[in-house]
């Protein structure tokens, strides 16, 4: 093969993948607790919505001189906050669930197309969880790059 030509076939191009008694086993079992973390985490996304409402109904009830208020932050803002973090939770959620329910589907009918599916959804799981790691990293670096710019600039 001439330098810089990259190989266009692959020995494994046409392999085809076959899953064992024991695959399909682990895969069932998978989806399984897959199903099971997704019920528990629509259940945590629905009381964080719950309780940023409470939160907004029971500001109305509060007097003025709360902790929160005595700090500058308003309520309604922590019940935005909770509303962010429900909606951030939701969609790895989904996609766990949407993987759970269609590797059940693809293991009883034997469909590949479901199974595909079934791993592009935990695919996209992998990967917003992997993006919202490193985007909380980097809010971590951040704050304790500023917190020692301003060490430093305090004087200690």
């Amino acid at each position: 093969m001439p330098f810089g030509q990259q190989e266009t076939n692959s020995v494994f191009d046409d392999f085809e993948l076959r899953l064992n008694d024991i695959s399909k086993k682990y895969l069932r079992e998978a989806a399984k607790w897959a199903f099971m973390l997704s019920i528990v985490g629509f259940i945590l996304v629905g009381l964080f919505v719950l309780l940023a409402v409470i939160i907004i109904v029971m500001s109305s009830a509060v007097s003025t001189n709360n902790a929160f208020q005595a700090q500058g932050l308003p309520i309604a803002f922590v019940a935005f906050i909770y509303i962010i973090m429900a909606a951030l939770y939701f969609f790895p959620v989904l996609y766990l669930y949407k993987f759970s329910r269609k590797m059940k589907t693809a293991l009883i009918e034997k469909n590949t197309e479901e199974l595909t599916v079934a791993f592009s959804n935990l695919k996209s799981f992998f990967k917003f969880i992997g993006v919202m790691m490193l985007v909380v990293i980097g809010i971590f670096v951040l704050i304790f790059g500023f917190a020692i710019i301003g060490g430093i600039a305090s004087g200690f």
